[in-house]
């Protein structure tokens, strides 16, 4: 029996919580290994000012030639932060040559967020990053990434209508789910709209919602849902639960702290690991 391997392509942060530093203890936590792929080491994430950065696209390429001449295969692919074009060329290489019969690909279209892209990314990069999610079972955006690929407005507070309209843009995609993040349709509510492509059936999961926001809950939301959607949950189980995980480590967070340093996900580990294994 084959082990269930998760290669997670993302930055690393040296300092401050979120990318890699957070899939590596959540997909673990999960039950799953986890494998790396980093394509950029920051010396901290963009919150802070003025970050460190090293692209390493040219050692993405050395590191895939060396998986090929060992035969590493994995589960799934987990994409997070990608810095460039070429960086997702090499991703569909690996998606199409280093999975087992049936592996996963999941992308999360890491570029933007509160109706802006990232700095250093514009219009260009979002048209590679709708292409890489033609290669895709699962498109994990948040609303922000959802308006900018399909070509709809931007909207903070949403309806029913607005979601389902922004879901049905990922038509032309041969993908089978979205998985949208952020969808606001009451000020006490924070929720996921599950989309199942081929039924066109939209599902949701609402919880309490918390008004702090913290970079790297995306990130511990996508690693915790991939791990456990890989490990046999159904896509609505793992989205419930990887969305309680989330709400339990802002809740963890001290109020006080400074936020750069992203949300105290290691305090709510214990509460995962009591919702998997229960």
């Amino acid at each position: 029996m084959k082990k269930t391997r998760i290669l997670t392509i993302q930055d690393i942060s040296c300092v401050g919580r979120c990318s890699i530093t957070v899939a590596l203890p959540v997909i673990s936590a999960c039950g799953v290994e986890a494998s790396i792929l980093p394509s950029a080491v920051l010396s901290t994430h963009v919150g802070f000012e003025g970050p460190f950065c090293r692209d390493l696209t040219d050692d993405i390429e050395d590191i895939y030639k060396h998986w090929l001449k060992e035969k590493v295969e994995f589960s799934a692919v987990y994409t997070g932060y990608l810095a460039n074009k070429k960086q997702i060329e090499y991703v569909i290489d690996i998606m199409n040559s280093k999975l087992v019969v049936n592996g996963r690909r999941i992308v999360d279209p890491a570029m933007a967020d509160h109706g802006e892209l990232y700095s250093g990314f514009d219009m260009e990069h979002v048209k590679e990053m709708y292409r890489l999610c033609e290669y895709a079972d699962i498109v994990l955006p948040n609303i922000t990434e959802a308006a900018l690929m399909t070509g709809k407005v931007y909207k903070e507070v949403h309806d029913k209508e607005y979601i389902e309209d922004l879901l049905s843009g990922f038509d032309k995609l041969p993908i089978k789910y979205v998985v949208l993040k952020g969808v606001l349709f009451d000020e006490n509510e924070f929720g996921i709209a599950i989309y199942d492509k081929q039924s066109k059936e939209v599902k949701y999961y609402f919880h309490e919602r918390v008004t702090r926001s913290y970079i790297g809950t995306g990130d511990c939301f996508a690693s915790c849902f991939c791990a456990l959607f890989v490990r046999g949950f159904s896509i609505y189980e793992a989205v419930s639960i990887a969305a309680d995980f989330v709400l339990a480590a802002i809740k963890s967070t001290d109020v006080k702290l400074d936020k750069r340093f992203g949300v105290d996900f290691e305090l709510a580990i214990p509460y995962l690991i009591k919702r998997i294994y229960s």
